[in-house]
């Protein structure tokens, strides 16, 4: 026993020596660019080279690790033990004792200077930093913990140690545990960048393997996959796992290596790793139908075939590496610039925040003006925005607004009784008029507001977006500015605002009936006549074509019909300036004209009965209290003795 231990340490040291040869000039660099771009979180968009292990539960896979490293540092048991991806980068280092002992240690990138010596407080830790995101029962989760191991026994390769496939959902595993782990999985193992390690036992069908499976999926061809067969030693009399190592069943490009782990049992005993080494190279070459394949198949050839491999690849993927990252330097630089130059001094500080704050209000005007060099294609903007809002949105608001609706003539009605008191009136008071439009111009108010804080919620906007680059270096300035420009926003609304109210008070105070688009009680009869002719022109010509026994009744139908084309425009009836009452009276000549103007007199016809008809009228509106204004006019019977 004793003298097949050196053959297997000498290869292994061999092995370990050749392979850092290969690997010691880029795995190194790729394993600083990992710890670079695993800060930045999810930011980083670059897909670095690493060995992703794959397998189900109890495969085997904790084993090969440990395997690799050559001493016991990864969480052990019959359950779940990996629930959280563990990135391992393994790290070759020379032995520099002067007793030639070697010097082994860890460090994790969340405990950044501390070494760790002792590999069963490794171990430790990487239990603690699970169940502290995990949780302490059988949960998982997909953020890494990061684990650096230096060691003159290993090879330089960056391992990727996956939580295994498990299929029933134990302890706190939600009910879809098997999909979100192959969902962790597959996310790593799709990437073009990512050697997969397919870790599948002996002792169970290899076309059953879910490692395999899911391999399958990510890389159809075959080019990335390193197949593991474990326990081969445990495997059921008879049988043999030669046709699977020889890639016979399920061919791989990379090939199969086969490995025989610690059982549980040499675990519980303290069993080293060294010593397991040993036995495995004995069992390989001890056994007839592995003789042949001893050459590839052992941990310490798994580690020199990872080594070679990931070097290989990292070569295949290292030009189109270099360029992106070149690509994100420039683009990186480029911004770094815009940020401007660190100044130490008082005096720099100040010239620096003035034309931090001249920058911004000149970005502010151009956007306004629209001459902002970032101007958008895809919407309005700026000053392009705050016309919108008051040429179409303003504009449109008001012409939504129906100067009849809820003005019913109930309320008309009751407004005119209202205003004469315990009087009755013929004619129709200004006062409801004024009470009645007062309401209706109080109506202008809330599109008016509504227009206000519109262009107030976008220059709040326009101060967001026109932030200058140099903002982001200070982000408590970014904050104090945002609250400054609000808070001055703010005060400007609210007098805007009051401003906005007093104007339409000023309308609803001072109705202007002077105004050439006022349509007044003279207008409104001249419009009635033009719209409405045959009402007027019917009585008319049959009072022409009728005898004098007509005359009467033809002359009341005449008047009546005036008396009801003054009353329909608003209820107005204009005492002077009857323009196109004279109209009307000169297309009737049986209607006796008192002269320019048309009052009651006018009204009640001829010159010879007047008095007599003015004091009957008199009489009839006293004794008949008046309801409104047309129970007025109908009562009104006009008589020519």
């Amino acid at each position: 026993m004793a003298e097949e231990q050196v053959p297997a340490a000498a290869s292994s040291n061999g092995s370990a020596a050749s392979g850092a040869a290969l690997g010691h000039s880029v795995i190194p660099i790729v394993n600083k660019l990992q710890d670079i771009f695993a800060q930045l979180g999810s930011q980083s968009t670059i897909e670095l080279p690493q060995v992703a292990v794959v397998g189900s539960q109890s495969s085997g896979k904790s084993s090969v690790l440990e395997a690799l490293v050559g001493r016991d540092f990864l969480p052990r048991g019959s359950d779940i033990c990996t629930r959280r991806p563990l990135v391992l980068q393994l790290v070759y280092k020379k032995k520099n004792k002067p007793d030639g002992t070697d010097e082994e240690w860890g460090e994790f990138l969340h405990l950044p200077g501390k070494k760790f010596f002792d590999f069963n407080e490794i171990r430790r830790e990487i239990q603690a930093e699970t169940e502290r995101e995990a949780g302490g029962n059988k949960g998982v989760t997909d953020k890494q913990i990061r684990l650096k191991i230096f060691s003159p026994n290993v090879l330089d390769i960056t391992l990727v140690d996956l939580p295994g496939l498990t299929k029933v959902p134990v302890g706190d595993q939600p009910s879809d545990i098997e999909a979100r782990i192959r969902t962790m999985i597959m996310s790593y193992i799709k990437l073009p960048s990512c050697l997969i390690l397919a870790v599948t036992p002996a002792n169970s069908d290899l076309a059953n393997s879910d490692a395999l499976q899911m391999a399958g999926i990510a890389d159809p061809d075959g080019y990335r996959t390193i197949g593991v067969i474990t326990k081969l030693d445990i495997m059921d009399r008879g049988t043999d796992a030669r046709n699977f190592l020889l890639g016979k069943v399920i061919p791989l490009r990379l090939g199969y290596v086969g490995v025989v782990n610690r059982s549980q049992e040499d675990i519980l005993m303290n069993r080293s790793i060294k010593d397991a080494l040993v036995a495995e190279e004995k069992f390989f070459r001890s056994r007839p139908v592995y003789n042949d394949l001893a050459e590839r198949c052992g941990v310490p050839q798994l580690a020199k075939k990872l080594n070679q491999i990931l070097v290989q690849h990292i070569k295949t993927v290292l030009p189109g590496l270099k360029s992106r990252i070149s690509a994100a330097l420039v683009s990186v630089a480029k911004e770094h610039a815009s940020y401007g130059e660190i100044t130490e001094s008082k005096a720099g500080q100040g010239a620096l925040l003035l034309n931090i704050l001249s920058k911004f209000s000149e970005a502010f005007s151009s956007m306004i003006e629209g001459k902002n060099e970032e101007m958008s294609t895809s919407e309005l903007s700026g000053g392009a925005r705050i016309h919108y809002i008051f040429q179409d949105i303003f504009v449109k608001s008001l012409e939504d607004v129906d100067p009849c609706e809820d003005l019913t003539d109930d309320d008309i009605r009751t407004a005119i009784q209202n205003a004469t008191g315990p009087k009755s009136a013929l004619f129709v008071p200004e006062v409801p008029f004024e009470v009645l439009i007062r309401r209706q111009i109080a109506r202008l108010l809330d599109p008016s507001l509504q227009c206000a804080r519109f262009i107030y919620d976008e220059l709040i906007k326009m101060s967001h977006r026109c932030m200058v680059n140099e903002l982001q270096r200070f982000p408590v300035l970014r904050k104090r500015m945002d609250e400054v420009i609000g808070n001055f926003l703010r005060e400007g609304l609210e007098p805007s605002e009051t401003m906005i109210g007093h104007i339409v008070e000023m309308e609803m105070d001072y109705i202007n009936t002077s105004h050439p688009n006022f349509l007044g009680g003279s207008k409104a009869v001249e419009m009635a006549l033009q719209q409405k002719p045959s009402r007027i022109s019917a009585p008319i010509s049959r009072q022409k074509d009728s005898g004098d026994s007509d005359k009467a009744p033809n002359s009341e139908r005449s008047l009546k019909s005036r008396a009801i084309l003054a009353r329909q425009v608003n209820g107005i009836v204009p005492e002077q300036g009857g323009r196109p009452v004279a109209d009307v009276e000169k297309t009737a000549p049986a209607v006796n004209n008192a002269g320019s103007t048309w009052g009651i007199s006018s009204i009640f016809g001829g010159h010879d009965h007047r008095t007599s008809m003015k004091e009957n009228f008199t009489s009839k509106l006293f004794s008949e209290p008046v309801q409104s204004i047309e129970q007025g006019v109908s009562m009104i019977h006009l008589r020519e003795v």
